[in-house]
């Protein structure tokens, strides 16, 4: 992943950079925090310019964001719920609950996609809630750029910290989003293995 990552950087700098944070949003195994973290040591080495590069990343942040959203939006909110009914079990959810999700994000869902741009995994997931209950997608990107702009600049700046140190970043990245992913997946099988619907 690591060598595949360099190779892209290395064969189209900014726009590479953009490609894979855009397929980091799409893919969430593609760990942003290496691109950008490789990107502020490319900055270090004198190989890359610190603005463009978190420009080129936050572009690409949210343009894959978009393509989940879009697809929340060509869902519906009123065509997803036979998928809930049908798949709810797998869904850990009702359709009671996507009621109250939608009326939250009517309320709360821009600053609830800016805060979910901080976090693995939830950073990608936000974004398809965010297209079934029809949030404008004008206030959709503008947080979206504004949430992953704070976040890659922490990236890059950390990248540029460590300078050509890469071991360093490996050694505490790598680790630190293979456990966030296992405790996601834990978390998931539990729920799953304890939730009832309210029925019955």
């Amino acid at each position: 992943m690591t060598d595949l990552i360099l190779d892209a950087i290395a064969w189209g700098g900014y726009l590479g950079i953009a490609l894979l944070m855009a397929l980091e949003n799409i893919i969430p195994p593609i760990p942003s925090e290496v691109i950008m973290g490789l990107g502020g040591m490319a900055v270090a080495r004198g190989q890359m310019a610190m603005v463009p590069l978190v420009v080129a990343g936050t572009v690409g942040s949210t343009a894959g964001n978009y393509v989940w959203y879009h697809l929340g939006r060509h869902i519906g909110y009123a065509r997803f719920r036979p998928f809930v009914d049908r798949h709810g079990r797998w869904l850990t959810m009702e359709w009671e609950d996507v009621e109250a999700l939608h009326r939250f994000f009517v309320r709360r869902g821009g600053g609830v996609v800016f805060v979910f741009r901080f976090m693995p995994t939830f950073r990608t997931i936000v974004s398809l809630p965010a297209g079934i209950t029809g949030m404008p997608v004008g206030r959709f990107l503008v947080w979206t750029f504004a949430g992953s702009l704070i976040w890659n600049t922490i990236l890059a700046a950390a990248g540029v910290y460590l300078g050509s140190r890469f071991a360093e970043l490996d050694r505490y990245v790598g680790p630190l989003a293979i456990a966030v992913m296992v405790a996601i997946v834990i978390g998931y099988v539990w729920r799953v293995a304890t939730w009832k619907p309210r029925r019955r």
